[in-house]
Order: structure tokens, then C-alpha cells, then sequence
């Protein structure tokens, strides 16, 4: 395509070079490489409404210093991927599901909403134009980003009156490139991640901010990630830094209760829909430190596993809080995260029946 301007479903197509071949990476690193092209749209507030829906080429965006994303925060974010599957055809894993916690996110940040079936008409659309970017090797899929900031170059505490809304994708390989390995986390109470009736269970960016130093702190010691507890009696869990989080007793599955301060995770309802449908007794309620503790000297705790996006199923290595150590296997996921994992990404890749009807097909 060279040097043309047309229009894709009121999407304004740009480029300006012949389209190349796209050569993959051998290793492929999550989130270093970037396809061809990307989507971006504004938010016009004196028309009330967004304007100007186009796909790019993929570049550097030009904001003003005093844009007041910089100065107050005010971005939302979500993830999630495209997979190839064997039969050539090209699916989402519950699209509808991101957009819909999107727009939670933007309810709670004072951010207007995008219409549901535009936003989605125009990722499949940006898809469709970058589909080579999609990579065929076994764990390997299309990672999705759509985002939105305030884009007003204004300083002053209140929302934005203009903001952008951009969607980039990035092939990306194996969340665990030399199998499906078990993880070590650790547990904090020195430093807090959210507070209920905050903006906990929004995607925003504050959120990951407020995560990085409890994150060099565990890595420095040898612990993955951070599991978190509850900001006000410090004693309940509640996430991972990127993952929520589920904890296997002989006789029920806990995953946290939604209280305001956690994100609702999509892997999160799909896995709580399948553990059910297995026949397994899930519980979300409040699950105390202590009690995965006390569950694991006694033997009443088989094994810990967390879900999310990027991992899909995360086995637990091993759990650090304080001066106790919780530990399981170094080499050998849990039986049912292993399970878990490899049915799940089945659907993803199509290699499983998807009785659920999960996947939204590009077409």
C-alpha cells in the first residue's frame, strides 16, 4: 500500500510506504517489539465526542510538556491477546470483557467512554491490517493495548477536557520460555498497593506505579512478584502485581473477594467458571495471610496458582511472608494449575473444544 488515504469501516487508513514483509524475531521479548501500524483517536470536548478514528503507522506521539497526563495521572489501560489458530482463522480471547472493565476504568477516572462495538471494530480492524505480526509458535500470541490519557495541556486538578485514545500491538512469545515453571512470590505488609472505595479495581496507571518498589525490593531477594495485602487491617490478600491470585485447600479453592481494592480479572472469571464446572468448591471471600499459613503446617493447603493475562495460569514455587517460607515445588507446577493452563490456553488456541463461546473471531 503506498502513499493513500482511504477509509475502513468511518476508519481513516494512512500509510505511506509499501507494506513489507514482516520477519519476526527469533526470541521475541513481551512488549520490545511493536507491528507496523497503530489506532489513535481524540476526544473533542467542545463537540462532545471522539473524532477523528484513524490507523497509522506505528511512531512517537507529540504532547506538550504541560499535558496533564504527566502532572495528574489521569490514563487507564487493559491487555490482552490475539492467537493464530491452527485452522488459519484469528481469535480474541473475551474481548467484550476488557472493554467492559475499560470502561469501568474510565467511569471511575472521569474519562468519557468509547462506544463497546466501535471499540472493538476498530481492534479487529487494526488486527486485520497487522494480522503477519501474529505468531504461529506454540505460546506465542498477539499482544493487544488500548489506552487512553488525558491529553489537555493544561495545568490544574480537575479531568481533562481532551484525551486520546490509542490501541498498539506487540507480538509476544511464551510467558514461560523454558516451560511451564512455578514461580516464587513474596508477601508484604510494608508498603500498601490500593485501599477499598480507591481506584484498586480500575486498570489505571497509578496503580503499577504505586507497585515498582515493593517489586525491586521482592526481585532483589529473589521472589518474583509481590503479593499483596488489604491496605487497611493488613492481613487479607488480595493480588499479585500482575496476576490475581488463588489458593487450593483440601476441601474448597479461595480466590479473594472483589472489595473495591482488586482487579477483576478476566482470566480470574474464566478460571472460577471452569474450577465450578470441574465440580471444585470456589469461594471468593476474605482469606487471611495467617490462614494460608496455618493451612500449610497443618497439610489442609495443597497448592497456591495464579491467573492473569500475560502468564494465563501462574504455579506458585513458593510463598515468603515475614520469617515463614511456604514452600511446594522448584521444578513441578501444581496438578491443577497444570490442568488449568493447558485446557485454557487449549481454547485459546483452538486446540480445545471452546464450549464457553470465549473467543471472538476477526473476520
Amino acid at each position: 500500500i503506498e502513499g493513500r488515504i482511504t477509509m475502513v469501516s468511518n476508519i481513516t487508513l494512512e500509510t505511506s510506504e509499501i507494506k513489507k514483509k514482516v520477519e519476526l524475531p527469533e526470541k521475541i521479548v513481551f512488549g520490545r517489539t511493536f507491528t507496523t501500524h497503530m489506532f489513535e483517536m481524540d476526544y473533542d470536548s467542545a463537540a462532545g465526542e471522539w473524532i477523528n478514528p484513524r490507523i497509522k503507522e506505528y511512531g512517537t506521539i507529540e504532547v506538550s510538556p504541560a499535558t496533564m497526563v504527566f502532572h495528574y495521572a489521569q490514563a487507564i489501560f487493559e491487555g490482552l491477546k490475539a492467537y493464530k489458530l491452527d485452522n488459519g482463522k484469528i481469535a480474541i480471547f473475551r474481548p467484550e470483557k476488557n472493554i467492559e472493565r475499560f470502561h469501568n476504568s474510565c467511569r471511575r477516572m472521569c474519562i468519557p467512554e468509547v462506544d463497546p462495538e466501535f471499540f472493538m471494530e476498530a481492534m479487529k480492524e487494526l488486527i486485520k491490517i497487522d494480522s503477519e505480526w501474529i505468531p504461529t509458535r506454540p505460546g506465542h500470541a498477539l499482544y493487544i493495548r488500548p489506552f487512553v490519557f488525558a491529553s489537555e495541556p493544561v495545568l490544574g486538578v480537575r479531568p481533562s477536557d481532551n484525551y486520546k485514545f490509542m490501541i498498539i500491538l506487540s507480538p509476544v512469545g511464551p510467558y514461560y520460555p523454558e516451560g511451564f515453571k512455578p514461580v516464587p512470590i513474596m508477601a508484604t505488609d510494608k508498603y500498601v498497593r490500593a485501599v477499598r472505595k480507591g481506584v484498586g479495581d480500575c486498570k489505571t496507571s497509578g496503580n503499577y506505579g504505586a507497585s515498582l518498589l515493593a517489586q525491586r525490593e521482592a526481585r532483589a531477594v529473589g521472589y518474583t512478584q509481590v503479593l499483596w495485602l488489604d491496605g487497611i487491617e493488613q492481613k487479607y490478600i488480595e493480588e499479585v502485581g500482575t496476576m490475581n491470585i488463588f489458593i487450593r485447600f483440601k476441601n474448597e479453592i479461595v480466590t479473594p473477594k472483589l472489595t473495591g481494592s482488586i482487579l477483576p480479572g478476566v482470566t480470574r472469571m474464566s478460571v472460577i467458571q471452569m474450577l465450578r464446572d470441574k465440580g471444585y468448591t470456589v469461594n471468593e471471600r476474605m482469606v487471611s495471610i495467617d490462614e494460608v499459613i496455618d493451612g500449610y503446617k497443618t497439610g489442609n493447603l495443597i497448592e497456591i496458582f495464579g491467573s492473569g493475562t500475560a502468564a494465563v495460569i501462574s504455579a506458585v514455587s513458593k510463598l515468603k511472608y515475614k520469617d515463614e517460607v511456604l514452600h511446594f515445588s522448584d521444578d513441578q507446577p501444581g496438578e491443577l494449575s497444570k490442568e488449568l493452563y493447558e485446557e485454557l490456553t487449549g481454547i485459546q488456541y483452538g486446540k480445545v473444544e471452546d464450549k464457553y463461546n470465549w473467543l471472538t473471531y476477526v473476520e
